[in-house]
């Protein structure tokens, strides 16, 4: 390596969640250890074009006084930018910020596993499974970890009981098995964005319909009464767990706009629970971590109730990574800022590569 580590910063991306991403990468560019990593920025359009360092550069500027409101929507494939390969090919390692499809599903990872570059995050297994509710909750049932009642509608079923009037001979099943209220949501995807709470049989046809929007395969899984909790996590093998945040929304639940674009949000740090219950959520997102066989960071969400409810929800594998994100809060309240938290990362993410290897 070079007497400063090259890191290549990825961000952007098709997703829906594009501009959080785009946050996340210039909070990391800006606020990387500069004598020990020299940032190399990739951002990648709404449409999947791949952007070299300069003109990722030239469009933050852009961004910067209101030209652009992204990063924008080309949609020529990597292959077709061998100055964005060559590029590539001099970093050292890469912190990908990607959200959502092409991002953390594992596409991303699979990329720069081929390229034999390290990178931070988990591998390729983790970020699929972690992406993808179903596969997801199918783990966490199997290692017996507590969560809410659900089910997943894809296919046909899908299309028969999206929509206004969903017929009653389908609805039975599900009725039986999760209730009301409930949430719908897209099994891949992030930020909230598809999740619409279910109150009663109508609107359960309407929820279907946005979630479908999203992604072929829904999970409606039944509402938990209690708080929203969050436990951050480092480490590869011997993974750690943060102090834990709660979300107090003032909408109905955590949606996008409260995560996103209204402030008053209550974030608080650390939560207000019991010890004993605190553990309880520290040890379930522990086993979380290790049962999707996670690597480097994540964050594992969850429904609580004193004294002793603990409902997993998810673990997102590439949290949000701006500085008032809650992720790097939670490990600022254990004393890790921000800028040593990017290079534990990183360093995770190079321990990670140096062990895979060691097994070709």
């Amino acid at each position: 390596m070079s007497a400063r580590t090259r890191l290549g910063v990825i961000f952007g991306g098709r997703s829906p969640e594009h501009e959080v991403s785009v946050v996340s990468g210039r909070s990391i560019m800006r606020e990387a250890d500069p004598e020990r990593f020299e940032v190399v920025p990739f951002g990648i359009t709404r449409g999947g074009a791949w952007l070299t360092p300069h003109e990722t550069l030239r469009r933050i500027d852009r961004l910067q006084v209101g030209e652009y409101g992204d990063l924008g929507d080309e949609d020529e494939d990597l292959l077709s930018f061998p100055d964005v390969l060559a590029s590539l090919a001099t970093i050292d390692v890469a912190f990908p910020i990607v959200h959502g499809r092409s991002g953390e599903d594992g596409s991303l990872q699979g990329l720069l596993e081929v390229l034999d570059i390290p990178y931070v995050g988990a591998g390729v297994a983790a970020s699929a499974i972690g992406m993808d509710k179903a596969h997801m909750r199918a783990v966490f049932t199997t290692h017996d970890i507590p969560q809410p009642t659900y089910v997943v509608i894809e296919g046909d079923e899908l299309a028969g009981l999206a929509g206004d009037a969903p017929p009653r001979e389908s609805l039975a099943g599900i009725e039986r098995t999760v209730g009301y209220p409930s949430f719908a949501k897209p099994a891949n995807g992030g930020s909230s964005i598809g999740v619409s709470k279910v109150a009663s049989r109508e609107d359960l046809g309407p929820a279907l319909e946005l979630a479908a929007r999203y992604d072929g395969k829904v999970l409606l899984e039944e509402a938990i009464e209690g708080s929203e909790v969050e436990c951050a996590m480092l480490g590869n093998a011997d993974p750690q767990p943060s102090p834990l945040g709660e979300i107090r929304p003032h909408a109905e639940f955590y949606t996008y706009e409260a995560k996103y674009q209204d402030d008053s949000t209550d974030l608080i740090v650390p939560a207000d629970l019991s010890d004993r219950l605190a553990e309880r959520v520290q040890d379930a997102a522990v086993r979380a971590y290790r049962a999707i066989g996670c690597s480097g960071l994540a964050r594992v969400d969850f429904m609580v109730r004193e004294p002793d409810t603990v409902r997993l929800i998810e673990v997102n594998t590439l949290p949000g990574f701006t500085p008032i994100s809650m992720y790097p809060r939670l490990w600022g309240e254990a004393g890790v800022d921000y800028a040593s938290l990017i290079t534990r990362l990183v360093d995770l993410g190079l321990e990670r590569h140096t062990e895979v290897r060691s097994y070709a």
